[in-house]
C-alpha cells in the first residue's frame, strides 16, 4: 500500500503531530508534512474578514504549491462585549510583532468594568481541506465561556487562558 501524505499549512511541529495522531486511525499510514518540510514559498497574508477565509487563503497556497491535499486552520476569540472581537484580529489584537502577553493584557483591560455575567465569549475555528483538484471543503468548531479577571498558566494565549467554559449546574 502506498504512504498517504497529506500538507498542513503550519510550522508548529505540535500541530503537525497531532494532525497525524488524528488522521491515523482512519487513514493508516498517513504521513502529515508541514511548512518547514517542504521547497519554501511565499505564505498568503491573512486578510480575510473570517475564519474560514483565511484558512482556505492558506490551504489552497499549500496544494498549489505541494500538489498534495493541503489543510490550514484559523482561530480565535470572540468576545460579547466587544461585538465579537478580536476574532480574526486575535494574535495580533495588541499590535506587531504578535504577543500573546500584550494580547491577554490589552484583552484583560479593555473588559475591566465588564461585569462577570457580560463576559462571555468562544474560541472557534475553522479548519479547511484543499484538494488539488480543486474540491474545498471546510469544518468550524466553537467553544463557549467566558473571560476570567486574571490570566492563568505560563506562556498561554489569551485563547487558551482568559476564557474558561461556562459552570455547569
Amino acid at each position: 500500500m502506498a504512504e498517504a501524505v497529506i500538507f498542513l499549512a503550519s510550522r508548529n511541529r505540535k500541530k503537525l503531530e497531532e494532525m497525524e495522531r488524528i488522521l491515523a486511525p482512519l487513514v493508516p499510514g498517513v504521513r502529515v508534512l508541514g511548512i518547514d518540510d517542504v521547497e519554501a514559498y511565499d505564505e498568503p497574508v491573512e486578510d480575510q474578514p473570517d475564519f474560514a477565509g483565511n484558512a482556505l487563503l492558506k490551504a489552497r497556497a499549500g496544494a498549489a504549491v505541494t500538489g498534495l491535499p493541503s489543510l490550514a486552520d484559523d482561530s480565535g476569540l470572540c468576545v460579547d462585549a466587544l461585538n465579537g472581537m478580536p476574532g480574526v484580529l486575535s494574535a495580533r489584537w495588541s499590535g506587531p510583532p504578535k504577543s500573546d502577553e500584550r494580547n491577554n493584557a490589552l484583552l484583560l483591560a479593555q473588559l475591566e468594568d465588564v461585569p462577570d455575567e457580560r463576559r462571555g465569549a468562544y474560541f472557534t475555528c475553522a479548519v479547511a481541506l484543499c484538494l488539488p483538484d480543486g474540491t474545498e471543503h471546510v469544518v468550524h468548531g466553537r467553544m463557549n465561556g467566558r473571560i476570567i479577571r486574571t490570566t492563568r498558566g505560563a506562556g498561554a494565549s489569551a485563547t487558551t487562558c482568559s476564557s474558561v467554559p461556562p459552570a455547569t449546574s
